[in-house]
């Protein structure tokens, strides 16, 4: 399996290049939560590690990183942080991360063998942690209720939050993106589950008013890698923010 010959060479990577230094490494996210789609998915990764590491340790890192996504299918490919063990015993929020990877720098490591995505605060890495927490796998290391510890629930509401920000463009512009974690960041609000976008879609159908329902099955088809494109009126799209975060503000 291609995901987990991925997985495996990244594990490898950070134990050569970090040894004694490294933590542990745990997946989180859509393939962690089972509902992974390998045309689109991101694998998400939290690498936690014992001390900062040189930056030519992370340029390395970046490159093989590089090499390793040549192999994935996904569009997205990798996504992790790392992050140093004392700002999880000694939590901090935002946040501080030695090293991102993303797609969104994927081409800026290409260009630019001396960039650096690295000693920044990032909200979301809290909501990283409670899913880590609740429904992590632990990869290599220490395991998961040994290092990370349940995030306060108002510290997540406001990580999970920031996800969202900027709804009204990004609900035309992302579509499925914006709606399923509209979906799912309310059904936490309501149930206390922490849930991926697809859970968070499946659930909404059910209780959401009729006239939301076949849009939130059409993301959940393009999610699911069922449909190429959504085809959605701009106007439906803004009703359902309008909806959607005045539910949100209620419970907040």
């Amino acid at each position: 399996m291609m995901e987990q010959f991925c997985l495996n060479s990244i594990v490898n990577l950070f134990i050569e290049e970090m040894q004694d230094n490294l933590v542990g490494v745990y997946l989180h996210g859509s393939m962690a939560m089972g509902c992974f789609n390998p045309i689109q998915s991101d694998i998400d990764l939290l690498i936690i590690c014992k001390e900062k590491q040189p930056s030519e340790t992370y340029k390395r890192i970046a490159r093989k990183l590089l090499k390793i996504e040549e192999s994935i299918p996904s569009k997205s490919g990798i996504e992790l942080s790392v992050v140093l063990e004392s700002f999880l015993i000694n939590f901090v929020y935002p946040t501080p991360f030695e090293f991102h990877y993303s797609a969104f720098h994927r081409e800026k490591y290409k260009r630019d063998k001396n960039y650096l995505c690295g000693g920044f605060e990032d909200e979301d890495l809290a909501a990283h942690f409670a899913v880590t927490y609740n429904r992590g796998i632990r990869l290599y290391g220490k395991p998961i209720k040994e290092i990370f510890k349940p995030i306060d629930r108002q510290i997540f509401i406001r990580s999970i939050k920031s996800d969202i920000d900027g709804v009204y463009k990004g609900i035309i512009d992302n579509t499925e993106y914006f709606i399923l974690n509209l979906c799912r960041f309310l059904l936490f609000l309501k149930e206390d589950i922490i849930s991926s976008k697809r859970e968070g879609g499946q659930w909404a159908v059910k209780v959401l008013p009729f006239k939301y329902i076949e849009l939130v099955n059409k993301c959940l088809a393009k999610y699911n890698g069922e449909v190429v494109s959504l085809e959605l009126k701009d106007q439906l799209l803004l009703d359902f923010a309008d909806y959607m975060t005045n539910e949100i503000e209620k419970l907040l």
